[in-house]
């Protein structure tokens, strides 16, 4: 692939991850006894951009590490997975991004992150990267970096005539300048809760449900509901309900950001949309399935 081939663009967040495996999530003042631990590279931007990557198309990132070891595996990381990283700032005097995941023994997480270089992202990166913004090619956005340095780079991209795709994680309010920009909102349920102002998103029809009220504000709202499904409604009425694959269990590490990469990925080869969220489903199926 040339850099003149049509690419998902992300611009968004790398960390470095420290994954901790304990029998269950400590509660507030609780110390509990892990069983290991290992490093991982991270961030969802970074995430996204190896799957895309792996999924077989053009995948470049826009981001920020600091220049130290982190910053350095990361980028290192990304050279390994096939990424380009040609527009990957490196800060002096600042901190990398990083995470710490604690998985209990069914597998699910809950993590914290510390921002650091990510948050350093601004107009900046964008000007340098302007050969990324151009017809064909897909932005895809994440809520781990600043919402306005994410709507500078929306609007840089529907400027040239390219789509951008929001993974509106972790949740929070969303810019009225970053939403006007959306053409794609992938959620999960937590997210589509918060941002759909809708209760409990606990089956498939909760899920559909949701995506019907996002797509009053967006042109296409998605929302992943884990082992339940995938809903997805449009703007004009189109509505794809999947149900989700059955599959053992390893580990749900991942699974939204493989999710983003491989939907970014099949819409780059502009696969209608039903057939992108079927190819995405399936592969975080697998990654949730598959031992690491």
């Amino acid at each position: 692939m040339t850099g003149s081939s049509p690419a998902v663009v992300v611009f968004g967040s790398l960390h470095y991850d420290i994954i901790v495996k304990g029998p269950a999530r400590p509660r507030k003042g609780e110390t509990v006894t892990g069983s290991a631990w290992h490093p991982a590279c991270g961030g969802k931007g970074g995430n996204q951009a190896v799957s895309a990557a792996r999924a077989g198309v053009r995948s470049t990132m826009i981001g920020a590490v600091a220049d130290d070891e982190f910053g350095r595996v990361l980028l290192s990381n990304l050279v390994r997975q096939a990424v380009e990283i040609d527009h990957v700032r490196v800060i002096e005097g600042a901190a990398s991004g990083m995470s710490v995941a604690i998985f209990d023994s069914e597998g699910d997480y809950g993590a914290v992150i510390v921002s650091g270089s990510n948050l350093q992202l601004s107009q900046g990166d964008i000007e340098s990267a302007a050969s990324l913004f151009r017809s064909g090619n897909i932005l895809v956005l994440q809520n781990e970096v600043p919402d306005a340095a994410n709507a500078l780079a929306a609007s840089a991209m529907k400027s040239a005539g390219g789509r951008v795709l929001l993974n509106a994680a972790p949740a929070r309010d969303l810019s009225p300048e970053l939403a006007a920009l959306v053409d794609v909102l992938i959620v999960n349920a937590v997210e589509a809760e918060a941002l759909a102002g809708s209760s409990a998103v606990d089956t498939l029809d909760d899920a559909m449900a949701a995506a019907r009220r996002l797509a009053q504000s967006f042109p296409v709202a998605v929302v992943t509901a884990g082992g339940e499904g995938v809903a997805c409604s449009t703007r004009n009425g189109e509505e794809i309900r999947i149900e989700a694959i059955r599959i053992e269990l390893v580990s749900t590490h991942g699974a939204g950001d493989e999710f983003v990469g491989v939907l970014a990925a099949r819409l780059l080869e502009d696969t209608p949309l039903a057939g992108a969220l079927h190819a995405a489903n399936r592969a975080a199926a697998i990654l949730v399935s598959s031992p690491r």
